[in-house]
């Protein structure tokens, strides 16, 4: 299973997470931009409406929208520093895991509508001249300071999540259970011979990155995909998404029907643009990715600055939970096929030892010494080792034996071992694996 060459149909494209930033950036900006305009707009257009709103003399309203005003400014610094607060926070756990969760810039959509409605209340309150009062206007400030309220409830109640440990790691086990069911698809097949052989009738153009050092961030798989069909070619890269590229390097290969002409080199530019680069990775087209951040936060909560063993046990719920989604779908190198089910495009990715040994093999040497961290691994070994197809089992048995060498010089007291073995009621999963363990 592990040798064979999938195959998988392309999916989103390389803009999918920039288009959702620029969205939320947009968004931030249209909100302010609105709050700016209503307020210019609407007391005018209120002289010609019949009155409406909550009754305000001239001296109250304008009290009121000056709060108003003053209070969201001072909020959106609130909420600008408790975003700060929460970066410092999930960088101390892992420096990685800002970007990669990129879920804090949808926090500026907030801040656009905190800063929409104090811009909103300043506005129309330059509109209060005399005893003319536009009581619908202060009504909407009122109204949007409920709903700016109910906002940063909601922001307080995602943070709460967004600085411990265990939330983070289920933040990311939840993105990578999309990836997965995307880039690992269980009904992948192999690919056709005559399309995975040796191409040795055709001629090759390299592609190569020019720019700085950086890392391949994307694909976008469905332009390069129709690119391909279009112009009868096969893409082969021989990097994978994540990997480091140095300038100058050869990143694929264009192989072409006939000598190659200008017509193929041009072709070549336009494969070119079709990958994206840049300083991080990123687990939307990179599942190894995303179990990196996951073995990070085990392995940092297992550091004696730290000392969190529960943190870790819960990072390994989330390990356990991807590995096995992972044990019975097909891995390694894949080619994308198109429209007409041809494979066009190859490109390398992790084996399923790849995968296991970045997972667990931090946490199986830092882990060793803490009596809770075994009895989850040894609960996560054996139910991956009964998961497992036969050609498999033999990376899991390989930790189990090393767990239990490594348990045994870290834990040399015979009682301290025993318990390691057992799971008992404290740990994460216990519940499901005390009958496993029991009986090995």
């Amino acid at each position: 299973m592990n040798n064979a060459v999938r195959t998988r149909l392309p999916h989103g494209g390389s803009g999918s997470r920039s288009a959702r930033r620029v969205r939320r950036h947009g968004a931030a900006l249209l909100l302010v931009a609105a709050g700016a305009l209503l307020g210019w707009v609407l007391p005018r257009w209120e002289r010609n409406l019949p009155l409406a709103g909550l009754r305000f003399d001239a001296s109250t309203a304008q009290a009121t929208l000056a709060a108003i005003a003053g209070s969201m400014i001072t909020l959106a610094g609130f909420v600008v520093t408790a975003i700060t607060l929460v970066v410092q926070t999930v960088q101390a756990m892992s420096p990685r895991l800002v970007a990669a969760l990129g879920h804090f810039s949808r926090y500026l959509v907030l801040f656009g509508l905190l800063v929409g409605t104090a811009l909103y209340a300043l506005v129309a309150l330059s509109h209060i001249r005399g005893p003319d009062v536009p009581r619908l206007s202060v009504t909407i400030a009122v109204g949007l300071v409920l709903i700016d309220a109910v906002a940063v409830l909601q922001l307080l109640a995602s943070l709460r999540h967004a600085v411990t440990g265990g939330g983070l790691a289920r933040a990311i086990g939840a993105r990578l259970r999309t990836v997965i069911d995307q880039l690992y698809p269980a009904a992948a097949q192999p690919a056709a011979p005559e399309d995975t052989g040796p191409s040795h009738r055709r001629e090759t153009v390299p592609l190569v990155y020019r720019g700085r050092p950086a890392t391949l961030f994307s694909v976008d798989e469905r332009a390069l995909t129709r690119l391909a069909a279009r112009h009868d070619v096969h893409v082969h890269f021989l990097y994978a998404v994540g990997d480091f590229i140095r300038s100058d390097t050869t990143v694929a290969r264009l192989r072409v029907r006939g000598p190659v002409t200008d017509r193929h080199r041009r072709l070549a530019r336009r494969v070119a643009k079709c990958v994206r680069y840049g300083p991080s990775r990123s687990v939307d087209q990179d599942a190894a990715y995303g179990v990196r951040l996951l073995a990070d936060i085990s392995v940092r909560a297992l550091s004696p600055a730290v000392n969190d063993p529960t943190t870790a046990a819960q990072a390994l719920d989330q390990i356990e939970d991807v590995l096995l989604r992972l044990s019975d779908r097909p891995l390694g190198p894949a080619w994308l096929l198109d429209g007409a089910g041809r494979p066009r495009i190859s490109y390398p990715a992790p084996q399923w030892s790849d995968l296991v040994s970045l997972a667990l093999d931090e946490t199986l040497l830092y882990g060793s010494a803490n009596p809770l961290v075994v009895r989850r691994l040894h609960a996560l070994l054996h139910r991956l080792h009964i998961a497992t197809a036969e050609d498999r089992k033999a990376s899991v048995a390989e930790r189990q034996q090393a767990l239990e060498r490594l348990a045994a010089t870290a834990l040399p007291d015979p009682l301290l071992n025993r318990v390691a073995t057992r799971p008992g009621r404290d740990d994460p999963g216990a519940g499901r694996a005390a009958g496993e363990i029991a009986g090995r």
